[in-house]
């Protein structure tokens, strides 16, 4: 499941830097955000029974929804809009550093020393990625040098609440997990989206801009967030984290 998460969110980065030419960025991610809630939204109410979380945990996913699909989206978005599909997948390589970093330091993980090598030569490289993007922009019309800082502070956003939802997603199913999270998201990003989705000229939007609000929509945000949540309650944040590693791979192909 995680190995085709990667193909979903490395396949991502092409698509998303595909629909922001289409559409401006916060329209954009307004569309997907508002879609993939409908759809998680009507699949939770469908397969609740007994499996609805405790009314605690409801407002707390909602809480972290807010940073974990809020704040980071929004600084995802506006990165990607920013920077090459390359540069952009090498950046967000660097998650599982900081989240075995504020794991470390929250004490919900202890990575070994090995794992502490990793998280050098990750920061190491993402180092190198952020700092080269200045020369990437001089030479490619849509990059700037803030792309890679958005960038950046998306995956340390991520790695925040990677590490904070680990209790809950031991103990809450990845469907409501999921739903209640992207709540969250959408009360910030949606109400902030709202000047831009009532001036969009919809009919003006081709079909390449509409297949990228639908991939982005239902396979990267409802598909492939399930898949994340499944191995967060299974395997831990940082093992999960890691497979971001395989990401760029994908993304550059």
């Amino acid at each position: 499941l995680l190995l085709t998460m990667v193909v979903i969110w490395g396949v991502n980065f092409s698509v998303l830097k595909l629909g922001t030419q289409y559409l401006a960025p916060v329209a954009f991610n307004g569309l997907r955000l508002l879609l993939a809630a409908a759809v998680l939204a009507a699949i939770a109410l469908v397969t609740r029974r007994d499996r609805m979380p405790v009314r605690g945990d409801v407002v707390r996913l909602v809480l972290l929804g807010l940073v974990g699909h809020g704040l980071y989206q929004y600084l995802f978005i506006q990165g990607i809009a920013r920077s090459t599909t390359g540069t952009a997948a090498l950046v967000m390589a660097a998650g599982p550093a900081f989240t075995g970093i504020v794991g470390r330091v929250l004490g919900v993980e202890r990575p070994s020393r090995m794992a502490w090598l990793g998280i050098a030569l990750q920061l190491t490289g993402m180092a190198g990625v952020v700092f080269g993007g200045a020369r990437a922009a001089a030479t490619t019309d849509s990059a700037t040098p803030l792309g890679p800082l958005f960038v950046l502070g998306a995956a340390l956003t991520w790695a925040f609440y990677a590490v904070l939802l680990k209790p809950l997603a031991e103990r809450v199913e990845p469907i409501q997990l999921s739903a209640w999270t992207l709540l969250g998201g959408v009360l910030t990003l949606g109400a902030v989206a709202i000047p831009d989705l009532v001036r969009l000229d919809y009919a003006a939007v081709p079909l390449g801009g509409w297949f990228a609000v639908l991939y982005s929509g239902l396979l990267a945000m409802v598909v492939a967030y399930l898949f994340y949540y499944r191995g967060v309650r299974t395997v831990g944040p940082v093992r999960t984290a890691m497979f971001s590693n395989l990401q760029p791979i994908v993304a550059l192909v």
